[in-house]
Protein backbone atom coordinates (compact mmCIF):
# COMPACT_ATOMS: atom_id res chain seq x y z
CA UNK A 1 0.00 0.00 0.00
CA UNK A 2 1.16 3.55 -0.77
CA UNK A 3 0.01 6.51 1.30
CA UNK A 4 0.08 9.96 -0.35
CA UNK A 5 -0.20 12.99 1.94
CA UNK A 6 -0.40 16.60 0.75
CA UNK A 7 -0.65 19.67 2.97
CA UNK A 8 -1.85 22.98 1.52
CA UNK A 9 -1.54 26.60 2.65
CA UNK A 10 -4.00 28.72 0.73
CA UNK A 11 -3.52 32.29 -0.46
CA UNK A 12 -6.96 33.12 0.93
CA UNK A 13 -7.63 30.97 3.97
CA UNK A 14 -11.06 32.36 4.76
CA UNK A 15 -13.50 29.63 5.83
CA UNK A 16 -15.37 29.88 2.54
CA UNK A 17 -12.27 29.48 0.38
CA UNK A 18 -10.92 26.63 2.51
CA UNK A 19 -14.26 24.79 2.24
CA UNK A 20 -14.30 25.37 -1.53
CA UNK A 21 -10.82 23.86 -1.87
CA UNK A 22 -11.80 20.95 0.38
CA UNK A 23 -14.79 20.16 -1.82
CA UNK A 24 -12.61 20.32 -4.93
CA UNK A 25 -10.15 17.81 -3.43
CA UNK A 26 -12.86 15.54 -2.04
CA UNK A 27 -14.51 15.51 -5.46
CA UNK A 28 -11.77 13.18 -6.70
CA UNK A 29 -13.43 10.30 -4.84
CA UNK A 30 -15.26 8.05 -7.28
CA UNK A 31 -13.63 9.66 -10.31
CA UNK A 32 -10.15 8.12 -10.11
CA UNK A 33 -10.35 4.32 -10.01
CA UNK A 34 -6.90 3.86 -8.49
CA UNK A 35 -7.91 5.61 -5.24
CA UNK A 36 -8.47 3.08 -2.43
CA UNK A 37 -9.31 5.75 0.15
CA UNK A 38 -9.40 9.53 0.30
CA UNK A 39 -9.66 11.84 3.28
CA UNK A 40 -9.55 15.63 3.17
CA UNK A 41 -9.36 17.63 6.40
CA UNK A 42 -9.48 21.26 7.43
CA UNK A 43 -7.05 22.41 10.12
CA UNK A 44 -8.75 23.25 13.41
CA UNK A 45 -5.90 24.95 15.28
CA UNK A 46 -5.09 27.64 12.71
CA UNK A 47 -1.70 28.24 14.32
CA UNK A 48 1.12 30.14 12.63
CA UNK A 49 2.75 26.90 11.44
CA UNK A 50 -0.48 25.12 10.45
CA UNK A 51 -1.42 24.25 6.93
CA UNK A 52 -5.04 24.88 5.95
CA UNK A 53 -5.91 21.53 4.36
CA UNK A 54 -4.65 17.99 4.27
CA UNK A 55 -5.27 15.28 1.71
CA UNK A 56 -4.54 11.65 2.58
CA UNK A 57 -4.97 9.11 -0.22
CA UNK A 58 -4.14 5.42 -0.37
CA UNK A 59 -3.21 3.33 -3.39
CA UNK A 60 -2.49 -0.37 -3.79
CA UNK A 61 0.76 0.18 -5.69
CA UNK A 62 3.22 2.85 -6.74
CA UNK A 63 1.97 2.35 -10.31
CA UNK A 64 -1.54 3.26 -9.11
CA UNK A 65 -0.20 6.47 -7.53
CA UNK A 66 1.57 7.29 -10.79
CA UNK A 67 -1.64 6.66 -12.76
CA UNK A 68 -3.51 8.98 -10.37
CA UNK A 69 -0.93 11.72 -10.94
CA UNK A 70 -1.71 11.84 -14.68
CA UNK A 71 -5.45 11.13 -14.48
CA UNK A 72 -7.48 13.91 -16.19
CA UNK A 73 -9.67 14.51 -13.11
CA UNK A 74 -6.57 14.87 -10.92
CA UNK A 75 -5.06 17.32 -13.40
CA UNK A 76 -8.17 19.55 -13.11
CA UNK A 77 -7.77 19.60 -9.32
CA UNK A 78 -4.02 20.25 -9.58
CA UNK A 79 -4.67 23.25 -11.86
CA UNK A 80 -7.20 24.63 -9.37
CA UNK A 81 -4.94 24.06 -6.36
CA UNK A 82 -1.98 25.66 -8.16
CA UNK A 83 -4.08 28.81 -8.53
CA UNK A 84 -5.32 28.98 -4.92
CA UNK A 85 -2.40 27.63 -2.90
CA UNK A 86 0.43 29.58 -1.39
CA UNK A 87 2.47 26.44 -0.74
CA UNK A 88 2.21 22.68 -0.47
CA UNK A 89 4.17 19.84 1.11
CA UNK A 90 3.98 16.21 0.00
CA UNK A 91 5.10 12.85 1.33
CA UNK A 92 4.54 9.43 -0.26
CA UNK A 93 5.44 6.27 1.60
CA UNK A 94 4.88 2.52 1.81
CA UNK A 95 2.26 1.70 4.43
CA UNK A 96 0.46 -1.41 5.61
Amino acid sequence: MITHIVLFKLKDNSPEKVEEAKQMLAGLWGKVPQLRSLEVGIDVLRSQRSYDLSLVANFETLADLEAYQVHPEHKVVVDYMNRVRESAAVVDYHSR
